[in-house]
């Protein structure tokens, strides 16, 4: 009994608009954190808005 191993081609798409891809930008947390930080402080860091400011900061840093 013989066993053949056949490769299979992959398929690649020929349509750039399908493909997806992801840039990390270094430092990128660092930057949001820092901007939400400054966010706290001026409202004198008053607990139970560190979700808003780091959402607000993501909008703000992140270009779009």
């Amino acid at each position: 009994m013989t066993t053949t191993n056949k490769r299979q081609k992959k398929k690649y798409s020929a349509h750039p608009e399908d493909i997806v891809v992801v840039i990390q930008l270094p430092y990128f947390d660092d930057g949001i954190a820092r901007l939400a930080y400054f966010k706290a402080e001026k409202r004198g860091f008053v607990p139970g808005y560190e979700l808003d400011d780091w959402l607000e900061a993501e909008r703000e840093f992140v270009p779009r």
